[in-house]
């Protein structure tokens, strides 16, 4: 008889996101379930396929067309997307995220982009962040119409792309616009951060009620980015050394916040330093009452969700 393999302890428990063993392995208790794409969704007629853009990390987007009709034009708005997960668990399969995607692509008229990030712990932050920038970089090689993508060749309209993001890929797309103009050289008109992924180690607002949400938040971050302290600069916008909020390359911010959301005086805090930094662009704010973190992807067809993704494709669509 083989020997029975060596009982393993529990490092870390973060449920309901992960368990984290001393032998290094990890068992992901969300975000493992995965869709596949689809020529044609059949509520919506929404197509999606997948492309690997780097062979070498094995990043990956998904893609969504809108069905067409005569009266859509023939460029549409760009909406390039970074999923939630707090960097550890989730991907762009996963039925939340892709549900939500085929709703606000059919409902805006958007080509999306969807970027499958790696995740941490086994590829730790900053990890995401420059999967998520080499996205940018293949999505900025189609402006001229000869990109290895046909939609994106043919159906892009690169005078109205917009970076956004919920959760840890709400704070992805803040630092994606900060850095797209320089490093990728793609225009930005708007930036939509939902319920965005901000935190700092001294609690403001009604951070210091909920000292399990704290500690919760505050330990993913550790084993998502061990060599990083809280206040780095990648969580908290407003620590030493951050950059200067005045200096994102896009026109016009929205900030989604839920009431009950543990972010929520983050958020907030985000959308008043954006306003007096001597930032140029229009930020707005839009509040849910009574709901909390990302619950437009977990409960879609409340009416309060309906709003936030009424909202979205209002924010998208804008001249």
């Amino acid at each position: 008889m083989a020997p029975l393999p060596p009982k393993k302890t529990v490092k870390h428990d973060f449920s309901p996101f992960i368990i984290a063993y001393d032998d290094g392995t990890i068992d992901r208790l969300v975000g493992t379930t995965v869709v596949p794409p689809s020529p044609s969704d059949p509520i919506t007629g929404v197509a999606s396929k997948d492309v690997v853009i780097d062979s070498s990390s094995g990043v990956w987007v998904r893609l969504y067309l809108p069905k067409l009709s005569d009266s859509d034009e023939p460029k549409l708005p760009l909406v390039v997307y970074y999923h939630g997960g707090a960097f550890v668990a989730e991907s762009a399969a996963s039925p939340t995220c892709h549900n939500h995607l085929t709703s606000l692509s059919s409902a805006a008229r958007a080509l999306i982009v969807s970027v499958n990030y790696r995740l941490a712990p086994e590829h730790p932050v900053p990890a995401a962040y420059h999967d998520s920038l080499a996205a940018l970089k293949w999505v900025a090689s189609h402006v001229e119409g000869s990109g290895p993508d046909e939609w994106l060749n043919l159906r892009a309209d690169f005078d109205r792309v917009h970076v956004a993001g919920d959760s840890a890929g709400g704070n992805i797309a803040h630092y994606m616009g900060l850095r797209v103009r320089t490093e990728v050289g793609l225009r930005v008109r708007g930036l939509a951060l939902v319920h965005p992924s901000f935190w700092g180690s001294e609690a403001i607002g009604r951070e210091g009620e909920r000292p399990e949400v704290k500690h919760m938040v505050e330990k993913l971050w550790e084993i998502s980015s061990p060599d990083l302290a809280v206040d780095d600069p990648l969580l908290n916008p407003f620590g030493v050394g951050a950059p200067g909020l005045r200096g994102l390359r896009c026109e016009r911010v929205l900030v989604c916040v839920a009431e009950m959301c543990w972010f929520r005086d983050r958020d907030l805090l985000y959308y008043e330093g954006l306003k007096k930094s001597g930032w140029e662009g229009t930020v707005e704010v839009f509040e849910t009452k009574g709901e909390g973190h990302n619950f437009h992807l977990f409960e879609p067809q409340k009416e309060k969700a309906k709003a936030l993704l009424m909202r979205l494709v209002e924010f998208f669509n804008a001249r």
